[in-house]
C-alpha cells in the first residue's frame, strides 16, 4: 500500500458560516411513529429533484426540505426492535440504529435514486437505503440487507483499516467512491484509516436491484492524512461532487471508536484538487472564530457558486439538526459568481 496522501492547510481558502436553522418538521411530533418534532443527527445531505434530503443516524426517517420555505417533511423507515424508530443512550438501545452515514444521488433509466448507505461499524450497521421521488410529492423506499458487501469492504483492510466507518458518497466517472472515516480504535496492529474505494456502478446498481448478483469489489484504495485541530486528527465526515471537483468535510473529534462520540474541536472543509493532492481550511463560525461543533454532511447550493449548505450533528437526540448556509472562497480554479447547472451528484 502506498504512503497515505497528506491534506495540506491553504490559508487562501475560507469557509465561514452565513446562516443556522434547526430543522423542525412541519407537523410536528408524532408518537404513533416514535418520530420527535425535530430532525435527528444529519448525517449527510442531497438534493433528489428540486428537494434537499437529510439521512439521520440514529432516526429512521428522511427528512425532505423544501428551500422554498424551508419547511421540513417525514418519509417513515421501518421501525427496529420494540417499534422503536429513534436510537441512543438515553433509551439504551444506540447498539440497534442503522447509522447511516452516507448518500449519493444518481441517474437511473427509472429516474433519479438516492442510495443511503449505513455506516457499516456494526452488523446493524449494515443496510442501505433506496429513495425515489414519486407523484404527488410522495416518495418511495426500499430498506436492503447489505451484508456481503459490507463483507467485502470491511475484508479490505487497506479501506476500512481497523473499523469500517463509511462517511461519504460521491458518484465518479462510472463509479460510487465511499469515503471510510478513519475514527475507530487500533485493533492488533490495524489502526484506523481515512480513505477511499470505488466500487463499479453497474455493478452495484445490478446487486441493488436485482437478486442474487453478487456485490462488487473495492478498488483503486486510497489512504489520506487530513491534518489535525488542536492535536485531534481531522476526519472524513461526508464528500460531494460538485462540477469537476470533489469536496470533503472533516471533523476533529476525540472520539474512542467508530460507534462512541467525543469531544468535537473543530471541523474542516477540503477539496480534491487532483486525486492526489488535498486541500483544506478551518470552518469558522459567523463572528470570525473557529466553528467547534460537527459538520457531517455537505451539498450545493443551487443559488451561488460559492454557498454550499451543511448538516451539523451535535450528538445529543433533545437538539435539532441544524442547516448551515456555509460560503466557501478562495477555492482554486474557480470563479466566485451565481450558477444554475449542477450534475445530478453529487
Amino acid at each position: 500500500m502506498a504512503e497515505p496522501i497528506r491534506a495540506e492547510q491553504n490559508t487562501a481558502l475560507r469557509a465561514r458560516i452565513l446562516s443556522r436553522r434547526p430543522l423542525l418538521y412541519v407537523d410536528g411530533a408524532d408518537d404513533t411513529l416514535d418520530r420527535p418534532a425535530h430532525v435527528r443527527a444529519g448525517s449527510s445531505i442531497r438534493w433528489l429533484g428540486e428537494r434537499l434530503v437529510v439521512i439521520q443516524d440514529d432516526a429512521n426517517f428522511i427528512a425532505i426540505i423544501d428551500p422554498a420555505g424551508w419547511s421540513v417533511t417525514g418519509v417513515t423507515l421501518p421501525a427496529g426492535p420494540d417499534g422503536m424508530r429513534q436510537f441512543d443512550d438515553l433509551r439504551g438501545n444506540k447498539h440497534h440504529k442503522m447509522d447511516l452515514e452516507a448518500c449519493v444521488t444518481v441517474r437511473t433509466g427509472a429516474g433519479e435514486l438516492l442510495i443511503a448507505f449505513g455506516s457499516g461499524s456494526s452488523a446493524a450497521r449494515e443496510q442501505i437505503v433506496l429513495l425515489r421521488a414519486a407523484p404527488g410529492a410522495r416518495y418511495v423506499h426500499e430498506v436492503l440487507d447489505a451484508g456481503d458487501l459490507y463483507l467485502q469492504l470491511r475484508g479490505c483492510t487497506a479501506f476500512s483499516g481497523s473499523e469500517l466507518n463509511i462517511e461519504g458518497a460521491v458518484s465518479l466517472n462510472g463509479t460510487i467512491r465511499l469515503f471510510n472515516r478513519g475514527n475507530g480504535a487500533p485493533r492488533g496492529g490495524t489502526m484506523p484509516v481515512d480513505a477511499t474505494c470505488d466500487l463499479e456502478w453497474e455493478a452495484l446498481h445490478a446487486y441493488l436491484t436485482t437478486p442474487d448478483s453478487p456485490p462488487p469489489s473495492p478498488a483503486n484504495v486510497v489512504q489520506y492524512e487530513l491534518g489535525v485541530l488542536d492535536g485531534i486528527r481531522l476526519t472524513f465526515t461526508d464528500s460531494v461532487r460538485v462540477r469537476d471537483r470533489v469536496l470533503y468535510t472533516a471533523a476533529a473529534e476525540d472520539s474512542p471508536d467508530a460507534v462512541h462520540d467525543g469531544e468535537v474541536v473543530g471541523s474542516a472543509l477540503g477539496v480534491f484538487l487532483s486525486p492526489h493532492e488535498l486541500q483544506w481550511t478551518e470552518l469558522r463560525d459567523r463572528g470570525g472564530g473557529r466553528f467547534t461543533g460537527k459538520i457531517e454532511g455537505i451539498c450545493e447550493s443551487r443559488i451561488r457558486r460559492d454557498l454550499f449548505y451543511v448538516v451539523v450533528d451535535v450528538d445529543d437526540p433533545r437538539v435539532p439538526t441544524e442547516l448551515c448556509e456555509v460560503q466557501l472562497t478562495g477555492l482554486p480554479g474557480t470563479a466566485d459568481g451565481p450558477s444554475l447547472a449542477f450534475p445530478c451528484d453529487s
